[in-house]
């Protein structure tokens, strides 16, 4: 299943909450979220509203009074304290690490000493993972973003009165399709929803796909004469159609030593690459080097780039656009003997599919029972098989 963000007024948080719950979100987990996340005494009102001419779910949290906003850190331990999936403690994390990264280069400060005033406060804690969590629960495995309008004018923050698109949001834009306007709108896209852009979308969506269900969230503005609301479709991408146009980086090294280069490749795996590869080449004057190539999203160009400069020894860094064809894949969660693995299953062009076990999960089952790797592989797909 894949996701569409249509931001044809925006994007924020609260409007990516309730297109979620507008798409079969079950309230019920909303609620419980709060709780979830150690957040306690705060309540969440679900309720239909109209904006424009379109009926959406608008999603508020009622918050007691709180500190006024939070390091990157804290809302870190906040997070981890949890027990979320791992794959989405990741995204939250990167959610937050991106802002803060963007907010530090603005101020001059390290991205850890920053004071994240909107996106440290409760309701913005509870928009992201709400929204990377929420995404998971309706089956999403992949999610795409059309174009953004960002609105105009000016609008006042905590660092004092800035032009629509905020410079911090803009910044995390990058790389997305976006459009000015329309004309008196004021700001349409909050710093949350821009970073959500940023970490969950892959680029603009498939050529054709199949619609299964369309979601409107709506925002806390009504605007006059247009639909102050983000739409979401949960669709199937056809066959053959999901293709993506990426980023390759590459550098080439000569003074680095193998552990050092691993590491280098474990930090920008860890920072959201979609690939990391080495490859053995013969430099000038018969120097044995190697070739880093990193595979990105477009919108993660820079921070990788600044990544690469950081953690190896080059002195520069090139990259070319590229494209790439994805086979539509899913996850589906089998048992093997007492312990719950993982299964990514690919649909091919024909029709047929090919699964394969996550090897983390593979490996911690085969240190817990001592089996093999090989065998608790060949029996997560038997069950899979079987069910």
């Amino acid at each position: 299943m894949i996701a569409i963000l249509d931001p044809f007024s925006g994007i924020s948080g609260d409007m990516t909450l309730g297109a979620l719950v507008d798409l079969g979100l079950p309230v019920a987990w909303l609620e419980a979220l709060p709780s979830r996340l150690g957040l306690e005494g705060v309540g969440v009102d679900v309720f239909p509203v109209v904006r424009g001419a379109l009926a959406a779910r608008k999603v508020d949290f009622r918050i007691p009074e709180q500190p006024h906003g939070r390091h990157v850190e804290e809302i870190r331990e906040i997070v981890a304290g949890a027990g979320l999936p791992a794959s989405v403690a990741t995204q939250c994390d990167a959610v937050f690490t991106a802002i803060a990264e963007i907010e530090g280069e603005a101020h001059g400060v390290s991205p850890t000493e920053v004071h994240l005033h909107e996106v440290g406060a409760v309701d913005a804690i509870l928009d992201v993972v709400g929204a990377v969590w929420g995404l998971q629960q309706l089956g999403v495995t992949r999610v795409y973003c059309g174009p953004v309008s960002l609105g105009d004018g000016f609008v006042r923050a905590s660092h004092g009165v800035l032009p629509v698109p905020a410079p911090a949001t803009l910044r995390l834009l990058e790389g997305h399709r976006v459009r000015p306007g329309p004309e008196g709108t004021g700001e349409l896209v909050t710093p949350t929803g821009a970073a959500l852009v940023k970490v969950l979308s892959v680029g603009p969506p498939p050529r054709s796909y199949v619609p299964i269900r369309t979601g409107f969230g709506a925002g806390t503005r009504d605007l006059v004469g247009r639909p102050n609301v983000l739409r979401i479709v949960l669709a199937e991408a056809e066959s053959g159609t999901e293709r993506e146009s990426l980023v390759m980086l590459a550098c080439d090294l000569d003074d680095m030593t193998p552990e050092a280069l691993s590491a280098a490749a474990g930090v920008l795996l860890a920072a959201g690459a979609l690939d990391v590869v080495t490859i053995p080449i013969q430099m000038k004057k018969g120097r044995a080097a190697a070739r880093l190539e990193v595979l990105a999203s477009m919108g993660d160009v820079s921070r990788l780039e600044e990544l690469l400069f950081l953690h190896t020894s080059t002195l520069g860094v090139r990259q070319w656009d590229v494209g790439r064809r994805a086979l539509p894949r899913r996850e589906q969660k089998v048992q093997v003997l007492g312990h719950t693995v993982r299964v990514k299953i690919a649909t091919l062009p024909n029709g047929s599919s090919r699964a394969k076990a996550e090897f983390d999960d593979v490996v911690a089952v085969a240190q817990a029972s001592g089996r093999s790797v090989t065998d608790i592989s060949a029996l997560a797909i038997a069950e899979l098989e079987r069910t």
